[in-house]
């Protein structure tokens, strides 16, 4: 069956219209038959529909006889390593750094990696099943087959350890830093983390109300913490997103540090300490060709992968790398966990100001120089029409032609959002940006056109069955 709920990181969608309370029941009873395992950890972030979509879930898994441990508001990489040290499957509701009125289901297998895409498959094939009234599914449990939901809501306090443990006894004493939580679900870890290894923290976006998540702040919004490192005189910013698996940072002046940057540096760290195994780095086809051309003057590998985190862990995992992430701020420290995690991230990356004694302006001076890039979303259109145009596959190879070796074009509908993701990077000045707003206007041109095509002989067709109808009445 086709995949409809799946995108490349879960299932996500606006709360209580596309990803319904009962639609969140079907996928729990789905899981619960397709990944038989007898308990499920269950955590969410701050969201305001996050408690009716866990009670759903818990509900699907507990009715199919699968106990359910709620965790309550835990990061995601917290779920991933519960997972790992119960060896149990786990199920985070969030929408990462969406908007709070989306919300999402992520999923790990037990031992904190993310399903393979062919499991993913197979939990869809079965929500269609559970789905179709047609369907008969297994007889009803009844009495003592029905699984049963308890909370452990004191989870919190052992994850700060874990990580706190990860620097192997060093300290952050003397370090101020500003942490910028998105009112997500690190909101009340944060500060302990870094303040339990001595640092100096500043909090902010650390009071979550369900719908101020990723609003204004966090790594989709960093002005915030850009002025409030500079006005605290910090050495360092972090801005975590709404589920913490991920990191941007901000340096002492208050300018923006991406994942590709923060990749660099923890690579070329690693690898001074003889740590980067593979003397390799997995990266995706979005990270800069700066970032490339960085690790190559430093006779550092690259393996690049599909778009998603998922792809950067199978790529480390296959091949024993231990670095991998994403422009995003993904980062996978693959010795330390099983899945990007923000909190970790900027651990690292504190720990490696504390070691060199140096500023973050002064360890990325000269080291890596990006390519003009331009990021733009073409919103508003149906992206599921994207591989039927095929005008928009034909501009996308004459900018690809014309732009020869001096820069990159990808283009790609989201996994996780409704939207068609345009990226373009040039050497030339201005040439990534013009291009960017070419190619979105005529993404979306095109789109809308197909979309409206689609509809007139959709209208045309059951205009003509009225007809047919009509006619066999009279």
């Amino acid at each position: 069956m086709a995949r409809t709920w799946f995108g490349t990181d879960g299932v996500r969608g606006s709360a209580n219209t596309e990803l319904t309370p009962e639609l969140v029941l079907a996928l729990g009873r789905a899981v619960a038959r397709t990944i038989t395992a007898t308990t499920f950890l269950i955590g969410r972030d701050t969201r305001r529909s996050g408690p009716m979509l866990q009670a759903a879930l818990g509900a699907g898994l507990a009715s199919e006889g699968a106990d359910v441990v709620d965790v309550g508001v835990l990061p995601t990489p917290a779920l991933a390593w519960l997972s790992v040290k119960r060896d149990l499957p786990a199920v985070v509701i969030s929408a990462s750094h969406n908007p709070f009125a989306d919300n999402g289901i992520k999923l790990f297998g037990a031992g904190g990696a993310k399903l393979t895409e062919e499991l993913e498959q197979a939990i869809e094939d079965e929500l269609h099943r559970v789905l179709d009234p047609g369907v008969k599914g297994p007889r009803p449990l009844e009495g003592h087959g029905v699984g049963t939901i308890r909370t452990e809501p004191d989870l919190g306090a052992a994850y700060v350890e874990h990580l706190a443990s990860s620097l192997d006894g060093r300290r952050l004493d003397g370090l101020r830093i500003v942490v910028d939580s998105a009112n997500g679900s690190a909101s009340e870890l944060a500060a302990e983390v870094f303040g339990q290894l001595g640092a100096e923290v500043i909090a902010i976006g650390d009071e979550p109300d369900g719908t101020n998540i990723n609003a204004g702040c966090g790594s989709t919004a960093t002005e915030l913490l850009s002025r409030a490192v500079v006005d605290h005189g910090a050495a360092l910013g972090l801005a975590l997103d709404g589920d913490a698996d991920r990191l941007l940072a901000v340096d002492e002046t208050g300018t923006l540090v991406d994942g590709d940057s923060l990749l660099a540096l923890f690579a070329r760290d690693l690898a001074d300490r003889g740590q980067l195994a593979g003397n390799t780095v997995a990266v995706t086809v979005m990270t800069n060709l700066g970032f490339r051309r960085a690790m190559e003057e430093r006779g550092i590998l690259v393996k690049e992968t599909a778009v998603g985190d998922r792809h950067v862990l199978a790529a480390i995992d296959k091949e024993g790398f231990s670095l991998g992430g994403e422009q995003s701020g993904h980062i996978i420290f693959r010795r330390l966990a099983t899945t990007g995690d923000g909190l970790l991230t900027g651990l690292v990356l504190a720990d490696l100001l504390a070691r060199s004694g140096s500023t973050l302006v002064e360890l990325l001076d000269g080291f890596i120089e990006p390519v003009p890039q331009t990021l733009v979303n073409v919103r508003g259109v149906d992206t599921s029409l994207y591989a039927d145009v095929p005008a928009i596959g034909m501009a996308i190879d004459q900018e690809r032609e014309a732009m020869g070796e001096t820069g990159r074009v990808l283009v790609r509908p989201s996994g996780t959002e409704p939207v068609v993701r345009v990226m373009v990077e040039c050497t030339e000045p201005g040439v990534a940006e013009a291009t960017a707003q070419r190619l979105h206007a005529l993404i979306e041109h095109e789109l809308l056109e197909a979309a409206r095509a689609r509809d007139e002989a959709q209208a045309a067709a059951v205009a003509e069955e009225l007809g047919e109808g009509l006619d066999s009445a009279v």
